[in-house]
Formats: structure tokens, sequence, C-alpha cells
């Protein structure tokens, strides 16, 4: 594993890259790709939706960009910005189409407020949650997700070691909130190794990351020759795979 520039800031604090001392405070704020790409959503083995993504941070925190398009021509996007620590600054989902219906999520005080509008010009509802900022964004439409989420529990669980990265098994568990469902829940993930699986026809050595919660379990594969960027999900009772382009 390589004891990059990501990963010693994600065994500080989340999402964090280093930053050395002598930099000015504008490179210190200047904006980082960590990670682009596609995601194909495969159903019974016939792709349904890709989804569009980037990851970006700053010395301050990071922005998480995602852009799903199905096979029906439903579309929608959605961005998440989180503080250095990890903790939630404001998510937004917008529906492109067919619908224009938007829903924001920001913390306030002890609570996240979420605010949901069917239409432009519609009054918005609003509903509270109980939970703090520090509750993960784990919205059912988009996969990304769940890699900022995997991040953050290798970086509670991995430290460098001889210019390596050595990772504790240990299971953890996290707070979630599914904006769309306007509901909570628990989840948990656990590292298991390194497997070698399938990937677009070729065989590939990853590391697996098991996320179990109430709604199913989800098995992940990482990358750890690549910056830890998630690479496959199996969804197996849904039938539903998806895969890194």
């Amino acid at each position: 594993m390589k004891a990059n520039a990501l990963w010693l800031g994600l065994t500080c604090s989340v999402l964090v890259v280093s930053v050395a001392a002598a930099s000015s405070d504008k490179e210190k704020d200047a904006a980082q790709a960590v990670d682009s790409g596609a995601f194909t959503i495969l159903v019974k083995g016939q792709p349904v939706a890709t989804e569009s993504f980037s990851v970006q941070q700053r010395s301050s925190g990071s922005t998480i960009k995602s852009e799903i398009k199905d096979s029906a021509g439903t579309a929608q996007n959605s961005e998440l910005q989180l503080t250095g620590t990890g903790e939630l600054v404001r998510y937004e989902w917008h529906e492109l189409n067919p619908g224009k219906s938007q829903l924001v999520l920001v913390p306030n005080d002890q609570f996240l407020k979420e605010t949901t509008t069917n239409n432009p010009g519609d009054k918005p509802a609003e509903a509270p949650f109980l939970l703090p900022a520090s509750t993960a964004v784990l919205d059912n439409n988009f996969f990304i997700h769940r890699e900022v989420l995997a991040w953050r529990y290798l970086a509670a669980n991995c430290k460098p070691l001889a210019g390596k990265m050595q990772c504790a098994t240990t299971p953890a568990d996290f707070g979630a909130i599914v904006p769309q469902d306007h509901s909570s829940m628990r989840v948990v993930l656990e590292l298991k190794g390194k497997e070698t699986v399938p990937v677009h026809g070729t065989q590939r050595e990853l590391m697996r990351v098991n996320l179990k919660s109430d709604t199913g379990d989800w098995t992940m594969w990482l990358d750890d020759a690549d910056h830890f960027k998630l690479v496959r999900i199996l969804i197996a009772a849904d039938s539903t795979e998806v895969l890194r382009d």
C-alpha cells in the first residue's frame, strides 16, 4: 500500500491532504482532484445507469459531485460538501429529468435540517433529524458516497508503517442519513483483506470491505495500489453490480 499524500492526510483527518508548512495560503486552499470517473450500474448483468463523479479537496474540506443517468433518460445530480474532519457542511440533490425536485441538507445546531421542494416555486417542506454533523450522507442514488465512507473507515483503521499502510480489520459502525428516504440508519464496515476478483473480464487483486445495514449487505472492493479508489460493488440480494469504467 502506498503511503501517498492523500493517505498521509487521511490518517490525520478524513479527506485532508497534508500541506507543507512553507506553502502559501493560496496554495493551501487550492483544490486538488482526489478522484474522478464513472461507474456503470448493472442489474442481472445488464447496464441500466451511469454515474459520473468527482472528488476534490482543499485544506478546508472536500466536495463530492455526482450525476447519474439511467437508460430511461432519468437524470439527477448531487453535491456533498464536508469539512476537513469529514463533517457535513451542505448536501444538495437535484432532479434534472423528468421532474425538478430538489433537496438540501445542512447542520442546524444539534440537528440536521432537510428541506425538500417538489417543484420550482412550491413552498419547501422541512424536516429535522436529531443527528450530528458527523453523520455520513449515503444517498441511495449515488455510489460515490460509499467510497467516501470507506475512506473514512480506513482512515480510522490504517496507519503508515515503514512506508506502507497497515490496516486493522476491526469492524466499525457509523451513523448515516439517507436523504431521499427521509431516514437514518446504522451501517457497519469491516475490512476483509485482499481478494482476486473479476473486473471487466480481468482478474484483479483488490481490498474487500463489507458494508452491512438494515437495508442489506454490500461488498465493496478498493484498489490499495491506486489511492484506495472504489472499483467494484456487489449487492447480491438485488443482482446489482457497480463497476468503475
